[in-house]
């Protein structure tokens, strides 16, 4: 399979050893954690939630859990977030749901990531339905400087 995405292309200019898991359809977390050879918590999601007019972060996930309202407002200080619409989100990111990454995306937002990525063997999507980009959880959050804290609860 010789299919490429802009992530793809963007690690491609990075110094990062990672490994690239191409893998057909999934349904559920627990199908692409098996298809990437991890743990359901291992696989990040990708989300996009809007600070203000035009302000975006990306936020990290581990996969089994979700975003922490409070914790995440408290974090940055504002009283109200919230989650773009799908067309929007496409818009500021350059990738439609389920496939959002920071990497490669049209604008470098800000990136948030929970910290219990930090330590651990990842895989956070390739920009793309069925690619993974498998790499150690302290690399990823270092080239993507992102801020690391506790912004997650129990799904």
């Amino acid at each position: 399979m010789t299919e490429t995405t802009p992530a793809l292309q963007a690690l491609e200019q990075t110094d990062l050893h990672y490994e690239v898991t191409r893998h057909g359809p999934v349904s559920s977390l627990e199908e692409a954690a098996a298809a990437r050879g991890l743990e359901p918590d291992r696989l990040i999601k990708t989300m996009v939630v809007r600070r203000g007019t035009g302000d975006y972060l990306f936020v990290l996930v581990p996969g089994s859990r979700s975003i922490s309202w409070p914790k995440l407002r408290a974090l940055l200080g504002v009283n109200r977030l919230s989650m773009p619409d799908a067309e929007k989100a496409k818009e500021v990111t350059g990738y439609a749901r389920g496939t959002i990454t920071p990497f490669g995306a049209t604008t470098a937002w800000p990136v948030v990531a929970d910290s219990r990525l930090a330590g651990q063997r990842v895989s956070i999507g390739g920009g793309g339905h069925g690619f993974g980009v498998t790499l150690a959880g302290d690399d990823l959050l270092a080239h993507l400087d992102a801020t690391v804290a506790d912004v997650t609860e129990s799904a």
